[in-house]
């Protein structure tokens, strides 16, 4: 078993590759128009079929920028009482703005403010490759741009790497070691948003991270719940080298909010 460590990294090239980010999220279409996103109460979605009232499926663009992948929305899909996000290599509506893979996004329809965002997820595996689970808003939203992160690199299924951005400016990055391959069986994550001023991160239950705002002011501003999976370009320093050796899937059991 590994040990459970953090590890905090701000690097100058992890700051463009935010600046890289939040160009791509903001062109990405709303679910619904801002004046219309309603601000949701607590749920739990056991995901035994796609709720169209609370989520919406990522169709026909790309988020850009290092996102290698155009979004399909029959790249997500409920079978067993589990989500899945595929990636593979088939032709997006509109072409995935000229990406060379397609990748599902499942992202709701309403913004959601402090509380507990919990997820059940098994990542995929692979150089080159992210499976996220994450609160964003921005531009889309009519709103500046705040996010809550939890990914899973794919090149080292052993860690997770929590980060978070306030009005666009991220670099908080703490790399996570969690003593088991989260590509390997389903575990549970959670991001616990409190009003007064931190950000916990969960794994399993277990308290592993926190944010105070020491090294940034934290984000204050009602955001989606988001999941993706996809393959980068030109962070090969960041994620490692992506080489398409057939579809991969990450898989979500459940996704619960509880309203703070």
């Amino acid at each position: 078993m590994r040990s459970t460590t953090t590890q905090h990294r701000t690097t100058p090239h992890r700051l463009l590759l935010a600046l890289a980010l939040a160009a791509g999220l903001a062109v990405a279409p709303a679910a619904t128009a801002p004046a219309e996103a309603a601000i949701g109460g607590s749920f739990t979605d056991n995901f035994d079929s796609h709720n169209g009232g609370r989520w919406h499926k990522a169709d026909g663009w790309s988020n850009g920028g290092m996102f290698n992948a155009g979004w399909r929305a029959d790249h997500v899909w409920h079978n067993g009482g589990v989500t899945g996000l595929n990636l593979d290599t088939n032709s997006c509506p509109g072409g995935c703005s000229g990406k060379p893979y397609a990748s599902g996004e499942y992202r709701t329809n309403d913004l959601y403010s402090y509380g507990r965002f919990e997820t059940r997820m098994k990542a995929a595996s692979g150089s080159g490759l992210v499976s996220s689970f994450f609160t964003y808003t921005g531009p889309s939203d009519g709103q500046p741009w705040d996010e809550i992160d939890v990914e899973i690199l794919g090149k080292n299924t052993w860690q997770m790497q929590t980060n978070y951005f306030t009005n666009g400016v991220g670099g908080h990055e703490t790399v996570i070691n969690l003593g088991f391959d989260a590509a390997a069986g389903y575990h549970n994550y959670a991001i616990e948003w409190w009003r007064g001023g931190t950000i916990n991160w969960f794994v399993d239950g277990r308290l592993v991270h926190q944010e105070n705002g020491s090294r940034g002011p934290l984000p204050t501003r009602p955001q989606r719940i988001m999941m993706n999976l996809w393959p980068g370009t030109g962070v090969d320093s960041w994620l490692g080298p992506f080489r398409y050796s057939g579809q991969k899937t990450a898989t979500y059991d459940w996704v619960k909010y509880t309203q703070y």
